[in-house]
């Protein structure tokens, strides 16, 4: 299983990165490659076409339902309906509930960008783990303004197809129950840092920060901590900082950031 930053910039796309979108793949016992993508934010469908055919998806994934996470959902809509091989089968799309109707917004009411046809959707549910594939994904509650999700990857490990390995995904929260249930003996925990230490104090069950963050990898025992969803406006060497109590190996996100697990 290995893991492929599309886009990492918080809350809205920034000058060298796409908003939220991970790529996670892996092959199966006959050599095929699953693909499945965790969120698709504004700008994602673009740089998400240097690493996969959009159309061959297997799944997506949604941690919840703000632009900075699925804007590009009615444009990947678009080019699955208009594609000139025709359109694929309509592509599993789990998500919150509501994620229907939040699509069709964003398509908006012309009958030329009526994508809804293009996706599967299904609710995610808490504790009923999705099977893609060799992947296994678990949906877990986490705190933020809107319902949200973080999600549990589990899968073959890249170098040892018999050994598993997870990769737990925040999604967007503050610290809470479900964030360490995520990161509980995690390879690799891919968390959101959009706040800093001091300056955003005072506006909780919203965001980590990067301490936040650091505390619940330590907390989880998580074995490397990769931090994402940097807005543009702040320092992301600040973020970094504010994670040093993580003794781990700490990784800033960056577009095209590929990690084996």
């Amino acid at each position: 299983m290995r893991l492929v930053v599309v886009g990492c910039a918080g809350s809205f796309p920034g000058p060298d990165s796409a908003a939220s979108s991970y790529l996670v793949q892996a092959e199966d016992a006959d050599g095929r490659t699953w693909s499945v993508v965790l969120d698709l934010g504004n700008g994602a469908l673009g740089p998400l076409q240097r690493y996969t055919d959009p159309a061959a998806l297997d799944a997506v994934a949604l941690s919840h339902l703000h632009a900075d996470h699925v804007g590009d959902m009615a444009v990947l809509g678009v080019l699955r309906r208009y594609r000139p091989a025709g359109p694929p089968p309509p592509l599993r799309v789990l998500g919150p509930e509501g994620t229907v109707e939040r699509i069709a917004q964003l398509a908006g009411k012309d009958p030329a960008t009526d994508t809804t046809h293009q996706f599967d959707v299904e609710p995610w549910v808490p504790g009923r783990p999705v099977t893609v594939g060799p992947l296994t994904l678990e949906p877990v509650p986490v705190l933020h303004p809107v319902p949200a999700f973080g999600v549990r990857v589990t899968g073959p490990a890249e170098d040892d197809p018999s050994r598993t390995v997870v990769l737990a995904y925040s999604g967007d929260t503050d610290a809470c129950e479900g964030l360490d249930a995520l990161a509980a003996d995690a390879d690799l925990l891919l968390a959101e840092a959009a706040f800093h230490e001091g300056r955003d104090d005072a506006v909780r069950g919203v965001h980590l920060t990067g301490r936040r963050a650091a505390e619940a990898a330590v907390r989880g025992r998580a074995r490397h901590l990769v931090l994402t969803h940097v807005p543009a406006w702040n320092d992301p060497e600040v973020t970094r900082a504010e994670a040093a109590l993580y003794e781990g190996p700490t990784t800033l996100a960056h577009p095209g950031l590929t990690i084996p697990l």
